[in-house]
């Protein structure tokens, strides 16, 4: 499976959009946002963060991930990962991840990595533990339900890339 990566473009928007099919997986995606996820919510996320991404096989975007938090020198926080249903489970989720570290290493010299993760998120989770985030908060949430759901943030120091 041949993998590429490039900044997120205009005509990528609806297809970004469609990759979350369920309301759980938005949740998990993009708390705050509707389901299903629109365009214009897509859009004004993206214009409040920094280097929206996504991965390609093949020409199709299967993936897609950006930093809700960068600072030079200091923590970029990976925000809005979301791998299509189809590709899951074939190192997709892997890749995306690692590009994402390679951008806050290149772009913003950054000293860690973090994610955040509910904790019902089970495949995210443990794609986290692989990849060597470590957790270092929790936060109680309420899901799109009202129900109790943890919010358990990972941290990944860069010198232990």
């Amino acid at each position: 499976m041949l993998l590429t990566h490039r900044p997120l473009e205009d005509k990528d928007v609806p297809i970004v959009c469609g990759l979350a099919q369920s309301e759980d997986e938005l949740f998990f995606m993009f708390p705050k946002a509707a389901f299903p996820l629109s365009s214009s919510q897509l859009r004004d996320a993206v214009a409040q963060r920094s280097d929206s991404t996504v991965v390609e096989l093949g020409g199709e975007v299967i993936a897609f991930a950006n930093f809700y938090h960068w600072e030079f020198g200091g923590r970029c926080s990976i925000g809005n990962v979301i791998v299509s249903l189809a590709a899951r489970r074939h190192g997709v989720g892997r890749y995306l991840i690692d590009q994402m570290i390679g951008l806050a290493i290149s772009r913003h010299r950054a000293s860690e990595v973090t994610v955040s993760c509910f904790n019902h998120n089970v495949a995210g989770l443990l794609l986290y533990h692989k990849l060597r985030f470590q957790p270092y908060a929790m936060e109680e949430r309420q899901d799109k339900k009202g129900d109790r759901t943890v919010l358990i943030h990972l941290r990944l120091p860069i010198n232990a890339t």
